[in-house]
């Protein structure tokens, strides 16, 4: 993996972490720590990524290389510190990696060991000093760990650590993330915590929001086949629809991995149209992507969150995790599905909101027939088919009747269309029309009036 910016290093040391946390079976912590010093050069910073997970090897750094990026080079100088023991080790072994240096003999430093005295606990410290504003590396970082939570990691917790000089050059350190903010819960199934996360995200950040009670909820999940030592990648998502007290102009997807083009190109190759939406507009927003809706309704707003993982966590992964677009496609699609098939009436296609259109014009015609049949046991047949109390037959309750059927098989059809390949044998469904015995005596009364007629 080349490492092409300053974002791209952070990132994959904290994926680095996470990966040996999950490796654990117990509970971990991880710390990302900024530290700001008058001993270190002018607006340098020193990036440090520590963990309780199981001790780190080196083949998760051999395939990093140094990226052939001018601004990269004038922000890091491609050494990376580590120290690390497992619970077997005696010893913190403390190594330094040369990432510019090609040969690979020369790019690896051990340093002398700490002894453990005896102590068992494993973990790993990785540092890289990176020159930079605090302040935009410290906004930078707090965005992403802000996304990480909402993936609740099972049996993890979160912090971040800034600490430094004041200008008069006492100590201060601070804690910007919070512990309380990460999941310290028994493990559960995945995409639970990524849907858990996402509800929390809206109801903590977004408090325009009305209660839970209305946020619409679909999740998705994309597997690849996998390779020879069946290490498959799992996509998940998570579209959330809340309403809102006022309206908002826009609709906004926060990513959960590094921002990668398969993950927008992935959402632009969505047919949204088959959900009842256009896609006019996709725009970069302080760190998130922006999709801007052209018939959203205005008091509704949509949440997508994606998790991209490697199944096989117990043994080291040497690819990065980054979404394929058509598994991130795939389950977008899967939850946007869920939503609407969990959900009557939300996300209707383009195609059955049209359809819905014509429905009361159609009602009504059909309510006419209904009340000029000169037949009143066919009209009362009718009337008690839709519901209607003989005191309320008119032309409005019973075309409203209609309508209402007709909407909502075309709900049904359209929430799945694989389910319904079939048309319905009845629109006006009736228990009567379900018994076998009522089915052979309209059939007998056929026969027998076929056989007068051949009299």
């Amino acid at each position: 993996m080349e490492i092409s910016s300053v974002q791209m290093l952070y990132k994959h040391l904290i994926f680095l972490a996470v990966q040996r946390c999950r490796m654990s079976d117990d509970l971990c912590r991880l710390t990302v720590k900024l530290t700001s010093s008058s001993r270190f050069p002018l607006h340098f910073v020193r990036i440090s990524v520590s963990d309780t997970g199981v001790g780190s090897k080196l083949e998760e750094y051999q395939y990093l290389k140094y990226g052939d990026d001018l601004v990269l080079a004038n922000q890091w100088d491609g050494m990376i510190s580590i120290a690390t023991t497992s619970i077997s080790d005696s010893e913190i072994h403390n190594l330094n990696l040369n990432l510019k240096e090609f040969i690979s003999a020369g790019r690896l430093t051990k340093l002398p060991s700490t002894v453990k005295n005896d102590v068992k606990f494993s973990g790993t410290e990785v540092s890289v000093s990176i020159s930079k504003s605090l302040d935009d590396l410290l906004a930078e970082v707090t965005c992403f760990l802000q996304k990480m939570i909402l993936v609740k990691i099972p049996r993890v917790v979160l912090e971040l650590l800034v600490s430094g000089d004041d200008p008069l050059g006492s100590q201060f350190e601070s804690r910007i993330l919070a512990i309380e903010g990460s999941s310290v819960y028994s493990p559960v199934e995945s995409i639970k915590c990524l849907e858990v996360g996402l509800k929390d995200y809206v109801h903590n950040h977004h408090t325009y929001f009305s209660t839970g009670e209305n946020l619409k909820v679909g999740t998705g999940v994309a597997k690849s086949s996998g390779s020879s030592q069946g290490n498959s990648q799992v996509v998940e998502a998570v579209v959330i629809i809340s309403e809102m007290s006022e309206p908002f102009p826009s609709s906004c997807f926060r990513e959960q991995d590094m921002k990668t083009e398969s993950s927008l190109d992935a959402l632009t190759s969505i047919n949204w149209k088959s959900y009842g939406l256009t896609l006019p507009n996709v725009a970069d927003h302080d760190g998130c992507v922006m999709l801007e809706w052209e018939n959203l309704p205005p008091y509704f707003h949509i949440h997508i969150a994606i998790h991209c993982y490697h199944r096989k966590v117990k043994q080291w992964v040497a690819q990065n995790s980054l979404p394929d677009r058509n598994l991130a496609r795939k389950a977008v699609k899967c939850a946007l599905d869920d939503l609407k098939e969990n959900n009557q009436g939300v996300l209707l296609s383009t195609r059955a909101l049209k359809m819905c259109d014509y429905a009361p014009d159609l009602a009504k015609t059909l309510a006419r027939l209904i009340l000029s049949s000169n037949d009143l046991h066919f009209q009362e047949e009718c009337c008690s088919l839709l519901g209607v109390q003989s005191q309320e037959v008119n032309t409005d309750n019973v075309g409203n009747c209609i309508r209402e059927k007709i909407v909502s098989v075309i709900r049904l059809n359209d929430c799945n269309p694989q389910k319904h390949t079939e048309a319905p044998s009845f629109l006006f469904q009736d228990d009567c029309f379900q018994r076998e015995d009522f089915m052979d005596e309209e059939y007998q009364e056929g026969e027998e009036a076929y056989s007068s007629l051949d009299l």
